[in-house]
């Protein structure tokens, strides 16, 4: 069964797909050969389904592991949507960058959407995951936890666990199973949170806060502090914050300081320019060479 889904014209397939180390955490896999994305989609009362997904001149082509009814096909087409950021609007960050000779090429090349989870709940706990640690270490976690906790589809791979899964294991489990250290507490507590109601992290995606507001929410999560959140931000649609970690650091020092270490404040300023897509314009400033190499950095 194959569904097809319409594109805006701004978007490009291969750019969403490998716009940060999301397509190499379970349950997305990316095939560069073929330039297809993978992913396990969970459906709710029936078994998780596996979905291949293509990109094609103004849509993509998803086939689908089995044949569903109506409903089904509805929620993997609303994920799928999601997931490519298919509903944002691009054009005032287009706009922004396109008259700068340094950043022009994202609007031409249609970067600037980033992959992201059907949940925010998945985004978060991944995000967790990032924190303080080698991109090896979090392909771990996610692993070991999919592994664990995730739901079979018929052809073998797992969904990824939600809050109802992850609330009732123990501590023990989050440090020895999925070997998340610090963490174990606060993934066992967000799960928690989140199934009890105590917490909609749901709701960010449409939240009227001001930006700096609903930053401050997402840090009360505990786990979350200011390079999450601001991670957080940019996939429920918010780019103020620019998320500054060493290897953000160390790219821009290489592409834009003659490989002098540089301080956060000179690279506020230079992003400055670009006003509430500050951090969009980093982030694609910083990977924009990953489609030239052969193959691309495995990291947020």
């Amino acid at each position: 069964m194959e569904l097809t889904i319409p594109t805006p014209s701004t978007f490009n397939f291969k750019r969403t797909a490998i716009s940060h180390g999301w397509y190499d955490l379970p349950p997305f896999e990316l095939n560069q050969e073929t330039w297809t994305l993978t992913r396990v989609i969970d459906l709710g009362r029936a078994n998780p389904i596996t979905i291949e997904i293509g990109g094609g001149k103004r849509e993509v082509k998803v086939s689908l592991a089995r044949n569903v009814g109506e409903p089904a096909a509805r929620k993997i087409t609303r994920d799928v949507r999601h997931m490519l950021r298919l509903d944002d609007d691009m054009t005032r960050f287009y706009t922004a960058v396109a008259h700068d000779a340094d950043f022009s090429w994202i609007a031409t090349s249609g970067a600037g959407r980033l992959l992201r989870a059907p949940t925010v709940f998945e985004d978060l706990v991944k995000m967790i995951c990032t924190t303080n640690c080698s991109w090896a270490l979090t392909d771990k976690m996610i692993n070991s936890l999919v592994d664990a906790l995730g739901r079979k589809s018929s052809d073998g791979k797992r969904s990824f666990p939600n809050a109802e899964a992850m609330a009732p294991m123990s501590e023990e489990f989050y440090r020895e199973e999925v070997r998340s250290g610090y963490r174990a507490p606060y993934l066992k507590e967000l799960a928690q949170r989140v199934v009890s109601g105590e917490i909609d992290v749901e709701s960010w995606l449409t939240s009227e806060l001001p930006t700096p507001d609903l930053k401050r929410e997402m840090k009360r999560v505990k786990g979350v502090g200011d390079y999450a959140a601001e991670n957080m931000l940019k996939l429920v649609g918010r780019y103020d914050g620019l998320a500054l970690d060493s290897w953000v650091r160390g790219k821009f020092a290489r592409t834009r300081n003659g490989a002098r270490k540089t301080s956060d404040k000179k690279i506020e300023r230079y992003y400055s320019r670009f006003g509430e897509w500050r951090g969009l314009a980093l982030w694609c400033d910083m990977t924009r060479d990953w489609l030239e190499d052969e193959q691309a950095p495995l990291k947020w």
